[in-house]
């Protein structure tokens, strides 16, 4: 199974282009040592011809033109991108759905009944395509506390996806932002039928239960959340009011935080920080934060890189 890291930021990328924060400014004025970065998004493939999307990241045109497999140019109008799966309806995870508008069939959409209503309402893309390509709604079905059974994605054979429900926090523009619904958010565990290795992925996460322990514990390698490093990382820079839990998102340090989680799980497996927020002092490589995490065996994922399973 092949991974490919298609942007590894969160929303707004880096630098974002509003901020100023200390490693806005620095990577700008190349005062510090750190990697510019897309929305987070990453593709998966067993063969390395059909790839499904995971998340549609508003930079997907860049993903696309920065990842020539996944522009295999057989034909005249030609993509690898054979169906997209979507784990939330942020639309820093969805809006990259109206670059794949020139689709010559409609789009095969693999989402949970929450994220397709969020789509057709308070981010009517769904309609907005209608008009273009189209997209085909496959029903991902979770349950509260529990695994549903492995997905057998006909466009992706030689890899099942199991789905699980994540408690994080719907987009503002959803009726569920204060009434979360299970399903609102997911994470995924993909397993490779030929190797029988699994990738655990979760850009988004706000607890850490006892079902994702579980997911983690499977994982031959955990690509998760790694927006902040702390609660209140945004407050105290000045970008915004709301904490890291009010964000939906669990901090890396602390001592319940995801370094504490990933040093549970032992050194057996490989461990990725994905979609990290602008204003994490990881995305520096010479700050404190970002030697911790050298110190811990985890990785910060950075657009391009490459993982076989």
């Amino acid at each position: 199974m092949k991974i490919l890291v298609l942007g590894s930021a969160a929303g707004g990328g880096f630098p974002q282009w509003n901020c100023n924060c200390p490693n806005c400014d620095g990577v700008r004025r190349k005062t510090i040592r750190a990697i510019p970065r897309t929305q987070s998004s990453i593709a998966i493939s067993a063969d390395g011809i059909q790839w499904l999307l995971v998340n549609a990241s508003p930079d997907i045109l860049k993903q696309i033109q920065s990842n020539p497999a996944l522009q295999p140019a057989r034909s005249v109008r030609d993509t690898g991108i054979t169906s997209v799966i979507l784990m939330d309806a942020q639309i820093d995870h969805v809006t990259g759905l109206l670059m794949l508008r020139e689709s010559s069939s409609p789009l095969p959409l693999y989402c949970t009944e929450p994220v397709w209503k969020d789509l057709s309402t308070g981010l009517p893309l769904t309609q907005v395509l209608s008009h273009y390509c189209g997209l085909t709604h496959r029903h991902i079905t979770v349950e509260e506390n529990r695994f549903s059974p492995p997905l057998q994605l006909a466009e992706l054979p030689g890899i099942s996806i199991t789905p699980f429900p994540l408690s994080s926090k719907a987009p503002p523009y959803s009726p569920n932002r204060n009434n979360p619904q299970v399903g609102d958010n997911i994470g995924l565990l993909i397993t490779s039928e030929q190797s029988g290795k699994s990738l655990f992925y979760a850009p988004g996460l706000g607890q850490i239960e006892p079902l994702v322990l579980e997911a983690m514990s499977r994982a031959d390698c955990i690509m998760v959340d790694g927006t902040v490093w702390t609660e209140d990382e945004m407050i105290r820079l000045g970008l915004s009011r709301k904490t890291a839990a009010q964000m939906g998102h669990l901090p890396q340090s602390g001592p319940n935080g995801m370094i504490s989680v990933l040093d549970s799980l032992g050194d057996h497996k490989r461990k990725i920080l994905i979609h990290i927020n602008n204003s994490n002092p990881i995305l520096n490589q010479d700050s404190e934060q970002a030697a911790i995490l050298q110190r811990h065996h985890i990785e910060i994922a950075v657009d391009g890189m490459e993982i076989t399973l």
